[in-house]
């Protein structure tokens, strides 16, 4: 008597490239997920990401890989996507305990999750899947007000009334495992699962070698994720990160 082929459920993960987005993308899948990666090529300056997103989407078995060409360059706003320097003085943003931010860098990008969310969702509702994967970090972050989680769940919200399979009463829901972690926990979950993260892409503003820069704000977060966490970083950067 033959068996009924078993299929693992589809999750769409938003895939950047970055340690964050790769961690997030592990844990898709070890939840049981057949993650499709959809990673936005929004022109952004930082362009290392995108081999980067390749690499990981491969090692980590993605099941469909979606580079989604968006030229936000178009909008402007920010210095990732117009000509305004990246920021090498530290990170200067802080988060409250209700999730206020305050100073917010010029590496946000206007409304880019909020953007990036709607493509995930469109995806989602195309092939079936239920459940979105983001990456997002209240606690060890630049301070971008889309990485919160009020707009996380107001997204939610949004996209179950948005939507036909929401409105069926098949929902969306959205995982942020990574919402409430520190960098240090986040490096421990890319050893914990077995991560190379050399493989992932942080920087804002790589060297011309093709290094990390190390003085942007992502290089220090980064850096600081693994030396709170006791562990090696596998980073090369062009400068010093923990240096002030």
């Amino acid at each position: 008597m033959a068996h009924p082929i078993k299929t693992r459920p589809l999750a769409v993960t938003l895939l950047s490239g970055g340690l964050d987005s790769t961690v997030c993308l592990a844990l898709a899948r070890e939840a049981g997920f057949d993650a499709i990666a959809l990673t936005i090529d929004y022109n952004q300056r930082h362009r290392c990401e995108l081999d980067a997103a390749v690499r990981v989407a491969k090692a980590l078995g993605a099941a469909e890989h979606i580079i989604l060409p968006l030229d936000l360059t178009r909008f402007g706003g920010s210095a990732l996507t117009a000509d305004i320097a990246v920021p090498k003085d530290g990170v200067g943003a802080t988060s409250g305990a209700t999730g206020d931010v305050q100073n917010i860098p010029v590496t946000y990008v206007p409304a880019r999750n909020l953007i990036f969310l709607s493509l995930a969702l469109g995806l989602a509702e195309a092939r079936g899947a239920k459940t979105i994967y983001l990456g997002v970090n209240a606690l060890d972050y630049s301070g971008y007000p889309d990485c919160r989680p009020a707009f996380i769940d107001s997204f939610a919200a949004t996209a179950n009334l948005a939507t036909r399979d929401g409105v069926e009463g098949a929902g969306f829901t959205f995982a942020t495992p990574l919402l409430h972690m520190t960098k240090a926990d986040i490096a421990r979950e890319a050893a914990r699962v077995g991560i190379d993260a050399g493989m992932s892409w942080t920087c804002y503003d790589p060297d011309p070698t093709g290094v990390h820069c190390g003085r942007c704000d992502a290089c220090r977060l980064r850096a600081k994720g693994f030396a709170e966490a006791g562990l090696p970083d596998p980073t090369r950067y062009a400068a010093d990160p923990l240096c002030p």
